[in-house]
């Protein structure tokens, strides 16, 4: 006679049905996880590069901003680059490769790059007339940078994250008066 056995609860195993879907499910959760992950990193790099863009943005445009405030005149005008003669009589340039993708700085012989990862950089000058009321206004003097009382300067950077430019800085643009 065959005795049979009854399984105890504590005994049984799993299916396979039972660990086919217990797999499927913890794969699902852990792609979950990780595209969340990959999101946050991603986000968190941008956001980083966007502020020292801004950051080194704005710190150019402070040096050019006194320089070109306290220049004796504009000397010469390209839409990539100006030449003042300085307080100290010393030519001052800056100058924008497109192909570099920087900005430079050049007085006394000294250069010194004021932004990386420029994609696009705009010089313009204007002179200040009169108008019929009493009034000043700006007009263009492209033809003539002796008589520029006005730079108007406007850019974009932008940099990549794992190979892909996903973050750009917005248009930085200013117009700087010269004292002269």
């Amino acid at each position: 006679m065959k005795i049979l056995r009854k399984s105890r609860p504590g005994n049984r195993g799993f299916t396979l049905v039972e660990v086919m879907v217990a797999a499927g499910l913890g794969v699902v959760v852990l792609g979950a996880i990780l595209s969340a992950f990959i999101a946050g990193s991603l986000n968190f790099a941008s956001t980083g590069n966007y502020i020292d863009l801004n950051r080194k943005s704005l710190w150019a445009l402070d040096q050019m901003t006194r320089d070109i405030r306290q220049a004796i005149n504009l000397q010469t005008f390209a839409t990539n680059q100006l030449v003042f003669l300085d307080d100290n009589s010393n030519q001052l340039t800056y100058a924008w490769s497109p192909n570099t993708r920087k900005l430079t700085r050049t007085s006394g012989g000294a250069t010194q790059v004021l932004l990386k990862d420029c994609d696009y950089l705009a010089f313009d000058i204007a002179q200040r007339n009169p108008n019929t009321d009493g009034t000043y206004g700006f007009f263009p003097a492209t033809n003539n940078p002796a008589i520029c009382k006005l730079v108007s300067v406007s850019w974009r950077c932008s940099r990549s994250v794992l190979g892909k430019t996903i973050n750009t800085e917005n248009v930085q643009t200013a117009k700087i008066v010269m004292r002269n």
